[in-house]
């Protein structure tokens, strides 16, 4: 596809505009994002309550968890783990592992399927007690159940969903997919709808980006890992694009930045760490010039922004951070800027207005 012409102005209000649509139904909003990255933190919130009230009417922190078994989304690994609806999970099963389980593991497994089919649901903890399978080192170090470690990995191999959360515990159900595309050119087809969904939910993507993201699809779909490179390659020629200051920016086809210039309105926003907008930090760095971090896991001595810093945004610009927190059910804030607070009026109305919006959110 021929350039696009376009700055890096319009492209910074694009990337705002794009995705805080007009608030919907949580259904419709997760269908439009594609994919809705979960972290467990509470720091108010979690960081998908936190992305879904901008972009849910009336959502209420811990409505996704509430309404998940009435809803046609699936929790699953993507290129990080979330919430997806059922119909792209589809696309990435039946998913093979990239390790293989020893015979002794995979009897162990065989075994627990069995026993979840029995019983329609089961939480992990009636597995630990039937199997008691023992402890593992879990990825930061500690020790965690090796019963769960195995539910985990039955999940990802789609032998398992999700059908609730019990107290934030996972509650599982045996499933079972379709059976994947049968030949290469529905293989190719399949990767080419996957690198859709991430292109969409991330748009407008520097070059480097863009093959992080499909690359990391490999995560989703290991099955489909030999087609990745290709399938970067077929996107870079049906993706619209343009050369700003040496760096190629793609972004959806059906889809011009122009149109969505000087449309994201005086309003001030707090976004979740991992929110579309901010996710990616070095396109972060490129829009708004200055590194933004994510330091939930450094040492307290080492952190600039704090615990859990929620990126604020006043208008189509990042231009600081915030620190909230509850105590004693009364929302305590901090703040910092990149430069300065603005001094405007406007934004220090729209400042209470988004505080007030949190204290809703939060119920309290």
């Amino acid at each position: 596809m021929p350039a696009r012409r376009t700055d890096l102005g319009e492209l910074r209000d694009y990337a705002v505009a794009r995705t805080l649509f007009e608030p919907t139904t949580l259904q419709r909003a997760i269908d439009t994002l594609g994919f809705v990255q979960a972290d467990p933190i509470r720091a108010p919130a979690r960081a998908q309550d936190l992305t879904l009230r901008h972009r849910v009417a009336d959502y209420r922190a811990g409505d996704l968890e509430r309404r998940y078994p009435r809803l046609a989304i699936e929790e699953d690994f993507f290129i990080n783990y979330g919430f997806l609806p059922r119909r792209i999970q589809a696309l990435m099963h039946p998913r093979s592992a990239v390790r293989r389980w020893s015979p002794a593991t995979k009897r162990r497994a065989l075994a627990i399927l069995d026993f979840v089919r029995e019983r329609a649901s089961v939480h992990p903890r009636e597995v630990d007690e039937h199997f008691a399978h023992g402890t593992v080192t879990n990825y930061w170090g500690g020790a965690s159940s090796a019963t769960t470690h195995l539910l985990d990995s039955m999940h990802y191999r789609g032998l398992l969903r999700v059908t609730r959360r019990d107290n934030g515990m996972r509650v599982y159900a045996a499933h079972e997919h379709a059976a994947g595309p049968p030949d290469a050119l529905q293989r190719r087809a399949t990767l080419d709808a996957l690198v859709d969904v991430v292109v969409r939910k991330y748009a407008p993507l520097p070059v480097r980006t863009l093959g992080l993201v499909v690359r990391r699809l490999r995560y989703a779909a290991p099955q489909l890992a030999r087609g990745i490179d290709a399938a970067l390659a077929r996107a870079k020629q049906r993706l619209a694009h343009s050369r700003i200051a040496g760096i190629e920016w793609y972004w959806p086809a059906d889809e011009e930045p122009a149109e969505l210039h000087d449309r994201v309105g005086d309003r001030v926003r707090l976004l979740a760490p991992f929110d579309p907008i901010v996710w990616d930090r070095p396109r972060f760095e490129l829009l708004w010039e200055w590194p933004y971090r994510f330091e939930a896991y450094n040492p307290p001595a080492k952190r600039r922004f704090g615990y859990y810093a929620l990126p604020l945004l006043w208008r189509e610009r990042v231009i600081g951070w915030a620190n909230v927190t509850v105590k004693d059910r009364k929302l305590a804030s901090e703040f910092g800027y990149v430069t300065k607070a603005p001094r405007d009026r406007v934004f220090a109305r729209e400042l209470d207005a988004e505080l007030e919006r949190m204290r809703i959110f939060l119920r309290l």
